[in-house]
C-alpha cells in the first residue's frame, strides 16, 4: 500500500529515451523542446505536490494545537507524507548536483 506515489513514475513519463539522428533537424528541435518542456512540468509538479503536502501539515498540525482536529491519525499520515517527500527531494537534489559536480570535473 503506497501512500505517495513514486516520484520516478512521474519523471519516467516526462522522460523518454529517444534515438538521436544523425543530422539535426527542426523536427528534432521541436522534440527537444517538447522534451524540456515536459520535464520542467514534472519537476514543477512535483515540487508543487511538495509544497501542499507540507502546507496540509501545517495546517492539521496548527489544527491539533487548537483542538479543531479530530482525528490525529490524519495529522500523522499528512505529515509522513510531507517528511517523505521532503526527503525525496533532498535526494534528487543532491543527486542532480553530484551530476553536475561530475560533468564539471570532465576533461574536454
Amino acid at each position: 500500500m503506497a501512500l505517495i506515489p513514486p516520484i520516478s513514475a512521474a519523471f519516467t513519463q516526462a522522460v523518454t529515451p529517444t534515438v538521436a539522428p544523425t543530422a539535426p533537424s527542426a523536427a528534432s528541435s521541436a522534440a527537444a523542446a517538447k522534451r524540456s518542456d515536459s520535464f520542467d512540468n514534472a519537476v514543477g509538479n512535483a515540487l508543487d505536490d511538495l509544497n501542499t503536502k507540507q502546507l496540509t501539515a501545517d495546517r492539521m498540525a496548527r489544527d491539533a494545537a487548537t483542538g479543531k482536529l479530530q482525528n490525529v491519525e490524519e495529522y500523522m499520515l499528512a505529515s509522513s507524507e510531507a517528511q517523505l517527500a521532503t526527503q525525496l527531494t533532498v535526494a534528487v537534489r543532491n543527486r542532480a548536483v553530484e551530476a553536475f559536480n561530475e560533468i564539471m570535473r570532465m576533461q574536454v
